[in-house]
C-alpha cells in the first residue's frame, strides 16, 4: 500500500502480550504499542483528529496559526500534522521537555515558546496556559487546541485506538490500564471498551503529586505523565479505580519493560507497567488486562535511561528543575 502522506500511517498500531514480564499464572497482560506511531507517540492520533475535524468545520483554516501547551510529544504531533497541512504551529514547553523533542519541534518547523516559572502544583502546566493565553490574544488568527478541554480528544481514541482493540483482541479484556495526563486516553478507550465490554473495569495510573485525582503537590520529573490541574475532558465517576505511582516506580518499570520484553518505552508506559505489577497479583488467573505504551524510550536517553538520573530517583531526591 502507498499512502498520500505520513498522517496515513497513523495508527494500526499492534497488541503485543507481555507474557516475559507477566507470565502464567498471571494473568494475561496485553499491550497496545502506540509508540510504533509515525510521530512516536499516542499523540498522534488526536493531533490528526483535532486538526483534520477542526479544519472541516472551519474552526481551523489555511490562514490558522495553531497554539498549544505541550509536555513535547502533542507538540511534536502537532507539527507534524501542521507540516502536511501548511499550518503555522508555536508550542509552549517548559524545563522538563525532553531536548530530543525540542529539537523535532524545530525541525518540523514550530516555533518554540519556554516558560521556566514553576506553578503553584509542583509543575509547569499552569505557566504553559496563561503563556498560551497571551499568544492567543497577540498572535493573527491564532487558534488554541486545547488538548485537555477539546472533546476531540477522546473522541479520537474512542473512534480509533480503542476500535482497533476490540477489533485486534480475540477475547474480551476485563481490565484496562492506562498512564494519565490529558485524559484523553483514558476517557476515550474506556468508553468505547466498555460498549464492548460491559463487565470493564477501568483503571487510572497517575503520578504521585499530580492534582487529577486530588492527590497532594509535590515534585514530578516524568513529562507528559500526571498533571497539576484536573483536566475539562475527565469524568471521575467512569473510572473505577487510582493507582499512583512514583518517578523511581516508572523508571524502574521502563527498565523492566527494556530488560524483559525487549521494549524501549518512555515514562508513561513505565509506570503502566508499575501498575500491572501491583495490580496482577490480586486478579484471577482467567483475566485479561489491556494497557497503553504511549512513547517511545528515546526521547528519555537523558532521563529515564540515565544512571545518574535514575540514582536520584531512586533515592526521592529530583527536585523541580
Amino acid at each position: 500500500m502507498v499512502h498520500d502522506s505520513i498522517l496515513a500511517t497513523i495508527g494500526r498500531t499492534p497488541l503485543v502480550r507481555l507474557r516475559r514480564l507477566f507470565p502464567p499464572p498471571l494473568p494475561e497482560a496485553i499491550a497496545k504499542l502506540e509508540l510504533l506511531n509515525p510521530g512516536g507517540s499516542v499523540k498522534d492520533r488526536p493531533a490528526r483528529y483535532m486538526i483534520e475535524r477542526g479544519l472541516e468545520s472551519g474552526a481551523i483554516d489555511r490562514d490558522t496559526h495553531l497554539v498549544e501547551s505541550s509536555s513535547g510529544n502533542l507538540g511534536v504531533a502537532v507539527a507534524m500534522v501542521a507540516k502536511v497541512y501548511g499550518l503555522e504551529f508555536t508550542c509552549v514547553v517548559d524545563p522538563k521537555t525532553c531536548p530530543a523533542n525540542i529539537e523535532l519541534l524545530r525541525r518540523l518547523g514550530a516555533d518554540v515558546v519556554r516558560v521556566d516559572e514553576p506553578d503553584d502544583h509542583g509543575g509547569y502546566l499552569k505557566s504553559r496556559l496563561e503563556r498560551v493565553g497571551e499568544l492567543v490574544d497577540s498572535l493573527p488568527n491564532a487558534y488554541w487546541i486545547n488538548q485537555y478541554g477539546n472533546d476531540l480528544n477522546w473522541r479520537s481514541h474512542y473512534d480509533w485506538t480503542a476500535q482497533e482493540i476490540v477489533d485486534d483482541l480475540e477475547e474480551p479484556a476485563d481490565h484496562l490500564v492506562v498512564a494519565v495526563s490529558t485524559t484523553g486516553t483514558v476517557m476515550g478507550v474506556g468508553r468505547r471498551l466498555r460498549e464492548a465490554y460491559p463487565g470493564l473495569r477501568v483503571i487510572a495510573v497517575d503520578a504521585h503529586g499530580s492534582a487529577i485525582f486530588g492527590d497532594e503537590p509535590a515534585p514530578r520529573q516524568l513529562p507528559g505523565f500526571g498533571s497539576s490541574i484536573v483536566p475539562e475532558l475527565l469524568e471521575p465517576d467512569e473510572v473505577d479505580e487510582v493507582l499512583y505511582v512514583d518517578d523511581a516506580e516508572a523508571t524502574q518499570g521502563c527498565h523492566d519493560l527494556a530488560e524483559s520484553e525487549g521494549i524501549f518505552a518512555g515514562g508513561s508506559s513505565g509506570a503502566a507497567v508499575a501498575a500491572l505489577r501491583r495490580l496482577l497479583p490480586d486478579l484471577s488467573p482467567s483475566s485479561r488486562v489491556v494497557t497503553i505504551f504511549p512513547d517511545r524510550g528515546e526521547r528519555y536517553l537523558e532521563t529515564v535511561y540515565s544512571p545518574e538520573w535514575r540514582a536520584s530517583a531512586a533515592a526521592g531526591r529530583l527536585a523541580v528543575a
